[in-house]
């Protein structure tokens, strides 16, 4: 089945990263996955957040902060800050992001530091949350490098894709166009050494099998993989 641009269903977007895309962060990338652009950047604070000093705990902490531009989606969008509150969707993705990154990072090691990951979307057409995983750990990984050369702290690289079943077929990554109107919708986060971090998936419409998401989390595989490659080629163009 051919896909409104021309790809096979099994056919990731055309993916790019862009590593040092910012002057100013620690860490950074322009990651661009067919009509979606996140910019990610991360930036160090050394201080941990007051609960962990009121836990006991020790190390650091890495957290996220995800948003849209106003102008990024075809209908203006009225930036969250004008309403005085963040919308449940924004508070939601960037827990997802937080979460898979500190998949990526030993804490202990960074010390009593915060590692901040903003995840901001300049323009959208569908996936972007796997965006901002998949380009924020790159730019973690380059910050790590340049804040702790002598004990690097990140771990491995985590990523992910969205899958989904349009017109009663598998798809892989999903566009706007697509997700807005799936049967099932999935967002896959995998770790480079093929553990899952987190699997979200719906049913739209009606219900799906186990044999279906089986054939759903294979072809999310086979993306990431090819995903991890970008990642790697894009940290080592900045590490440069």
């Amino acid at each position: 089945m051919e896909r409104k641009d021309g790809r096979r269903p099994d056919e990731l977007r055309k993916w790019s990263m862009t590593p040092g895309f910012l002057s100013h962060p620690a860490g950074s990338a322009l990651i661009c996955c067919g009509g979606t652009r996140v910019v990610c950047a991360v930036s160090c604070e050394n201080r941990v957040p007051p609960w962990m000093n009121a836990q006991g705990k020790t190390g650091g902490w890495i957290t996220c902060e995800y948003g849209m531009l106003p102008a990024s989606t075809g209908e203006r969008m009225k930036r969250e800050a004008s309403s005085g509150k963040q919308g449940g969707r924004t508070v939601e993705i960037q827990r997802l992001i937080g979460r898979s990154l500190r998949m990526c990072a030993d804490l202990e090691k960074l010390g009593p530091n915060t590692l901040y990951v903003d995840c901001d979307v300049i323009d959208a057409d569908g996936g972007t949350r796997c965006g901002g995983i998949s380009g924020a750990a790159a730019a973690l990984a380059l910050a790590c490098s340049r804040l702790y050369p002598a004990e690097n702290p990140f771990r491995r690289l985590v990523a992910a894709v969205s899958v989904g079943i349009v017109d009663g077929v598998p798809m892989l990554d999903l566009c706007y166009e697509e997700d807005s109107r799936a049967e099932v919708d999935m967002n896959v986060v995998m770790a480079e050494s093929g553990e899952f971090i987190e699997i979200q998936g719906t049913a739209e419409h009606g219900s799906f099998s186990r044999s279906r998401m089986n054939e759903l989390l294979d072809l999310a595989e086979a993306g990431l993989r090819e995903i991890f490659a970008l990642q790697r080629a894009c940290i080592e163009a900045g590490s440069k």
